[in-house]
This record gives C-alpha cells, sequence and structure tokens, in this order.
C-alpha cells in the first residue's frame, strides 16, 4: 500500500468533513445537472462522456489501490470489492451508454468536481477493504455483513430498476419530463437516490469499516439534498403531481 493507515484515516475523516460541506452547500446551490441544468458554470461537455470520466476513478482507481493490499485475495475484502466494482462497472460503462439524449451537455465543474471525489473515496474505501479493516472469512457469517451484503443487493436492484423506469418515459429522441410512476415512485420522488444510500449503507454495515462510513454518510449528505431539489422542481412543474409522495424517505420526508 503506498501510504500508511495514518495517512488512511485523516483521508476518512477528512470526507466525513467534506460531507457536511457538501449537505451544508447543496441546501442552497442546486447543481447544474440532469433537470435542474442551466447556463453560467463555465465550459460543457457530453454528458455521455462526462459520467465516464468522473466514474472511471471510482472503477479504476478503487481496483488498483485494492489489488496492492496484502490481504486482497482473501474471501471477506473479495466479497466488499465485488459489491464495488459491480456497482461502479455499471455506472461508469452501462448507465453512460444507456443515455438516451446524446446532445446533453454538462458542465466541466461538476465533472472535474466528482472525478475528485472519487479519487479520495477510492483512497478511502479501497485500502479500508484489503488493507487495514480487513476482516478474517468467519466474518461472511456475521450478521452484520450478511444483513449490510442484502442491503447492497436491494439498494443496487432498486437503483438500477429506478433509472431505467426514468428512461422508459422519453421515446428515443424526445427530452420533455414527464411524471414517472410505479414501483417506489408511487412513495418518493428519487427512488434512485434513496436506493443509491441504501447500498452504500449496506456496504458500510458489511464492511463495518471507518472507510464505509465515511462514504456512506458522504453519500447521504450528496443526495438528500439532490432529493429535496427535486421534489421541489416536480412540484413546481407538475400542477397534478402525486401529493401523497415524499422527497426521499417514504411516508416521512
Amino acid at each position: 500500500m503506498p501510504f500508511s493507515e495514518r495517512f488512511h484515516t485523516i483521508a476518512a475523516w477528512t470526507e466525513i468533513a467534506l460531507a457536511a460541506v457538501t449537505f451544508l452547500s447543496l441546501l442552497f446551490i442546486v447543481a447544474p445537472y440532469g433537470r435542474h441544468t442551466r447556463a453560467g458554470w463555465g465550459p460543457t461537455m457530453s454528458q455521455k462522456l462526462g459520467w465516464v470520466v468522473m466514474e472511471s476513478p471510482a472503477f479504476f482507481g478503487f481496483a488498483a489501490l485494492f489489488v496492492l493490499g496484502a490481504h486482497a485475495r482473501e474471501p471477506v475484502p473479495i466479497a466488499l470489492a465485488s459489491m464495488w466494482l459491480v456497482h461502479y462497472g455499471q455506472r461508469t460503462f452501462v448507465f453512460p451508454a444507456l443515455i438516451r439524449a446524446r446532445d446533453k451537455r454538462t458542465p466541466v465543474s461538476i465533472v472535474a468536481t466528482a472525478f475528485g471525489f472519487n479519487i479520495l473515496n477510492a483512497i478511502v474505501c479501497a485500502p479500508s477493504a484489503s488493507s487495514f479493516d480487513v476482516k478474517t472469512a468467519s466474518w461472511l457469517g456475521d450478521p452484520r455483513f450478511i444483513a449490510g451484503a442484502l442491503m447492497f443487493v436491494v439498494g443496487f436492484v432498486g437503483n438500477v430498476v429506478s433509472d431505467e423506469q426514468l428512461r422508459r418515459l422519453r421515446k428515443p429522441g424526445d427530452s420533455t419530463y414527464k411524471i414517472p410512476r410505479g414501483g417506489l415512485f408511487e412513495l418518493v420522488s428519487s427512488p434512485n437516490y434513496l436506493c443509491e444510500i441504501l447500498e452504500w449503507s449496506g456496504w458500510a454495515l458489511a464492511s463495518w469499516s471507518l472507510g464505509g462510513l465515511a462514504f456512506a454518510v458522504y453519500t447521504f449528505a450528496n443526495l438528500a439534498p439532490r432529493a429535496r431539489s427535486n421534489h421541489a422542481w416536480y412540484l413546481s412543474t407538475f400542477p397534478d403531481y402525486p401529493a401523497r409522495r415524499r422527497a426521499l424517505i417514504p411516508f416521512v420526508w
């Protein structure tokens, strides 16, 4: 491993501190991508390419740092890495390929910020999984690992299904927004975010590590304000938007 456990701990707490800053910032500033895209945020690039670029450190960086760990070939680290790489393989390569709007643009500043965060997150989570917070094979039977892995799988499937539901709202070439229906969309406006939070909370539980906790905290800090903004956007855009839906947490908020 190219850095010490002390450096890793500092990086993890830095991510947690960054989560607090991100959460407070996003309560007042809506990041300009997706339905919230707007001018004034500098140069833009293809949204498809932007997704690949900004997510690539989470896939390649994690993999590179993970294999450097002394315990990378042991069962628990392999299980944790498999979960991680399945998610980010889908997010880096499959999700961008399925984006239908070919001419959609995203600010380079957003891509650069996400790219930088994913480098930090790989530094935090990969060594945690294969070097510094490693559990023995018996951990695979621990209720915390089992519950966490189940949370991850349910969250991953829900995330992918919700994204597909959003894609199906539009025919090829159609760029108009519609009210999503069915599944978890009947309960919340952003089930994809809810499921992603569930995923990384599950990974944190399964890994039982400071690195996993840091990423779970940051995921909530980043996506909860975004869900709030999406919900407000739906309410202001569609007069007939279902009143019973909540922003992120069913029946609560």
